[in-house]
């Protein structure tokens, strides 16, 4: 039975969908099945970052709306997707949002839900099917804010199981203190920490080309590393 996982930030661009691809990718180098859920209705984007854009014809609406098969839905590849609907239906629900989720967690080890952005009604329908969440947050004032905001929205609908990823962590700007380090991250948010991954150019230029970092790149040590300590291993928390 699949461990769903909701991976939200509150405010857009923290990276938060590449994290959850790379984050699934490190899962999948495990031997773990991972199926990735895009929830951002109108604005996917899991499909350009895993190259897969030309090959999606159903998505997770057609799935609640019956007019596929989760078969026909769900593409497959090193890690499974589920793209997003490009509109939203009055229909969706987040009662058979959750219901289609456990219909498919027999089939994998994890599947991740790439939350959209704000604390609105596309974030609490993401949030009905998971079983605990991982916050994005780059260590900066207003992302971390943002990220605080997002978790309390989800502990007000009972999802408090809950882990924090840094992004785009920088030692430089935090000695200087333009930026916060991971202990102000850590109280700004009242989240406990999952990991930090480095600022890594190879991410920027992978979400171009939908193809994976080097294995050895600073963002794919670390995304190994999280992934992990998601697993139950007991490896530290940050790349050295």
């Amino acid at each position: 039975m699949a461990q769903t996982i909701l991976i939200f930030s509150g405010k857009g661009g923290t990276g938060k969908s590449s994290v959850t691809v790379g984050l699934g990718r490190a899962l999948a180098a495990m031997d773990k099945r991972v199926l990735l859920v895009d929830c951002d209705i109108g604005l996917r984007c899991l499909d350009l970052l895993l190259g897969a854009a030309q090959d999606v014809v159903f998505d997770w609406g057609d799935l609640l709306l019956d007019r596929c098969s989760a078969a026909d839905a769900i593409l497959p590849g090193e890690v499974d997707l589920l793209a997003a609907p490009r509109r939203y239906d009055p229909s969706f629900d987040a009662a058979g949002f959750a219901a289609m989720l456990q219909m498919l967690q027999a089939n994998y080890d994890y599947i991740l839900l790439d939350a959209p952005a704000g604390i609105g009604t596309g974030l609490l329908l993401a949030a009905a099917g998971a079983d605990s969440a991982v916050g994005v947050t780059t260590p900066d004032a207003v992302c971390v804010r943002s990220c605080c905001a997002a978790y309390s929205a989800l502990r007000a609908q009972g999802l408090t199981d809950a882990r924090l990823i840094i992004n785009l962590f920088e030692v430089r700007p935090v000695l200087h203190g333009r930026l916060l380090n991971v202990d102000q991250c850590i109280d700004e948010t009242g989240i406990r920490l999952l990991g930090a991954v480095p600022r890594d150019p190879a991410v920027s230029f992978c979400s171009v080309t939908g193809k994976a970092p080097d294995e050895f790149s600073p963002a794919s040590l670390a995304y190994e590393r999280i992934a992990r300590r998601l697993c139950g291993e007991k490896v530290p928390l940050v790349c050295d």
